[in-house]
């Protein structure tokens, strides 16, 4: 076959791919990052980057951090730290961000990889699934390494931070950590294990499917982590999306059951504050750049 057709056949079975309902679930390979608002001067925001690699040289990851151009209230700015920071960097529309100036105006970090794809699928398989303690893992879907989130958290909290520090004033008391699908999966992870490390996470459209569901199993001593620390969940889903993707095969209907049954338990949780968002209409892959539209809508509107 000639390679004009080859190239044909794949953006052809791409498309398909991103149309599916069935199969959103799975960021598609090889998309080009959208990096158009680093190259803007005329917004409220400046950008900055920082190369930081994982403790075993095998993971690169790059840090774009947006501070408002204005100064810095005595507290200091509120901050939220975006997973999938490539995805997420071509999600922060200048209309966006003109409408956080009007706000609160939090710091915005975009944890991405040093690459210029879309999503970097193998990285972000072993950094935002959790550990199961059973040796080696691969993920269901692509058959990697996973487990990482851990390290991973480490790694934010230990590197990313305090690096964003240097460069900024931040108020430590306002933090929030967003992300999606495996990245809400991460997120519902950090809450649940070391809940005192951010005040808002938001999860969207999180893998709950994961491993027969093992984020059930970290609900266990939950509420005595979080002790008397305040904490907000934000869960959002797209009413479009599946329970899982293929080949992944659950029976249990409706599709959201998983996230409803998960914020149930939570209710007798004290300290924790929980809201549950759905998106009419949007399967999986829209709901990454609506789900940090409105979480960023939504920090920037806490008092």
């Amino acid at each position: 076959m000639k390679v004009h057709s080859l190239k044909k056949l794949f953006m052809a079975l791409a498309v398909l791919w991103m149309g599916s309902p069935s199969l959103q679930a799975r960021p598609v390979a090889e998309q080009p990052m959208d990096g158009a608002v680093l190259q803007r001067q005329d917004l409220p925001y400046r950008f900055e980057t920082l190369d930081i690699d994982s403790v075993d040289g095998q993971r690169h990851y790059r840090v774009w951090v947006a501070s408002p151009k204005r100064s810095a209230p005595k507290e200091g700015f509120s901050v939220v730290y975006m997973l999938d920071g490539n995805a997420a960097l071509g999600s922060l529309a200048p209309d966006l961000l003109q409408q956080l100036d009007q706000g609160a105006a939090p710091v915005l970090v975009v944890i991405g990889y040093a690459t210029n794809n879309r999503i970097d699928r193998a990285s972000r398989t072993l950094d935002y699934t959790p550990s199961t303690g059973s040796g080696e893992q691969r993920d269901p879907l692509t058959g990697q390494p996973n487990g990482g989130a851990d390290a991973f958290l480490d790694l934010l909290q230990t590197r990313i931070k305090p690096a964003v520090a240097q460069k900024v004033a931040l108020n430590t008391r306002r933090q929030t950590l967003w992300g999606h699908s495996y990245g809400g999966l991460l997120v519902l992870h950090a809450l649940l294990t070391r809940p005192r490390d951010f005040q808002n996470y938001a999860a969207a459209s999180p893998s709950l499917w994961w491993n027969d569901g093992w984020i059930n199993q970290e609900l266990d001593g939950f509420g005595a982590r979080l002790g008397t620390h305040k904490a907000n969940l934000l869960l959002m889903r797209g009413d479009k999306e599946p329970a899982a993707p293929p080949p992944i095969q659950l029976t249990e209907q409706p599709a959201d059951r998983a996230a409803r049954t998960f914020l149930a338990s939570l209710q007798s949780v004290s300290h924790l504050s929980h809201q549950y968002k759905v998106f009419p209409g949007l399967s999986h892959g829209p709901m990454l750049d609506a789900s940090l539209r409105y979480t960023l809508q939504w920090v920037n509107r806490q008092p």
